[in-house]
């Protein structure tokens, strides 16, 4: 996704949403895989902020994360709470000039390469961006998206310190899913190990690490295949079988996980998300993939 800030001059944005106008002091946010364009009218000066969707969804995730289960379910919820996959928001010139010093030095650090070294400081830039720009964005509240999908499990983040000790139980159990990933664990050998009951194990380790045991196990295993698959040229057949999965498991749970075929991975590693798609106003040069997860 990104965000276009128009820093001067005007332009028709156009795409499957119709035609909207867009002048100095707009800032338009282009969700993912929108195909649109704009024809300015007369000259035009833009800055793009570029957002990696894993980032987008990893900050969506610790914002709310006393209401979401995992990072795969604030992906669907971040889709249902951002209903408009363009908007454009009338921010006007004298918030623009708020702006502008934090997206010239944005841009500069972008440009200079040494994005390791610039890591902090360029997520506090955006994060002042953010702030600025987001009481203006069009949302549904995340209460609402999870009371309308009428899910009902417990959620354990609710209640989750982050601060707080891990217990001992739960530490055993990790470290018995790390020893051995192709395992079939099952979660009633994993609460008898520690002396607990399923319900109990399955409560205190989401409450440690976010997720069931099952669930950190498939975590374990897509981290493992995808390492196979880049270090040690091994087939997908067998990175599978090496970490406990057949191909067909290892290829549904790969994508879902990672967003892209294990036989993909092996031959291109991870796809390109930056938002592209003809969305990029005339004199944009599309970037390559945020090394960070941001760019301007």
């Amino acid at each position: 996704m990104k965000f276009i800030v128009v820093r001067a001059g005007s332009a028709i944005l156009s795409g499957d949403f119709g035609q909207r106008p867009i002048r100095c002091g707009d800032v338009l946010l282009i969700g993912r895989g929108v195909p649109c364009g704009a024809e300015p009218e007369g000259q035009v000066t833009v800055t793009t902020v570029y957002l990696d969707p894993d980032y987008a969804v990893d900050l969506f995730y610790w914002q709310h994360t006393g209401l979401l289960l995992d990072r795969l379910e604030a992906q669907d919820v971040a889709a249902a709470v951002f209903t408009e996959p363009v908007q454009v928001i009338r921010l006007g010139e004298l918030r623009l000039a708020e702006l502008v010093p934090w997206l010239d030095e944005l841009v500069e650090l972008s440009e200079a390469g040494n994005l390791s070294e610039s890591f902090a400081r360029m997520q506090a830039l955006w994060f002042l961006l953010a702030d600025a720009i987001g009481p203006f964005l069009k949302t549904m509240p995340v209460a609402e998206v999870l009371a309308q999908s009428g899910k009902t499990w417990p959620r354990a983040l609710c209640n989750r310190h982050l601060a707080a000790p891990v217990r001992v139980e739960v530490l055993t159990v990790r470290d018995a899913l790390h020893s051995n990933i192709a395992r079939r664990w099952v979660l009633r050998d994993l609460a008898e190990m520690v002396h607990l009951s399923p319900k109990q194990l399955a409560r205190v380790f989401s409450i440690a690490y976010g997720k069931t045991p099952h669930a950190y196990l498939t975590m374990l295993r897509v981290g493992a295949m995808a390492r196979l698959l880049r270090e040690e040229n091994l087939t997908v057949d067998a990175a599978a079988h090496r970490i406990g999965w057949s191909r067909n498991q290892a290829a549904e749970m790969f994508a879902r996980h990672v967003g892209t075929t294990p036989g993909r991975y092996r031959l291109y590693g991870l796809p390109s998300t930056v938002v592209g798609s003809g969305a990029h106003l005339p004199g944009e040069i599309r970037p390559p993939r945020p090394e960070n997860g941001l760019q301007a």
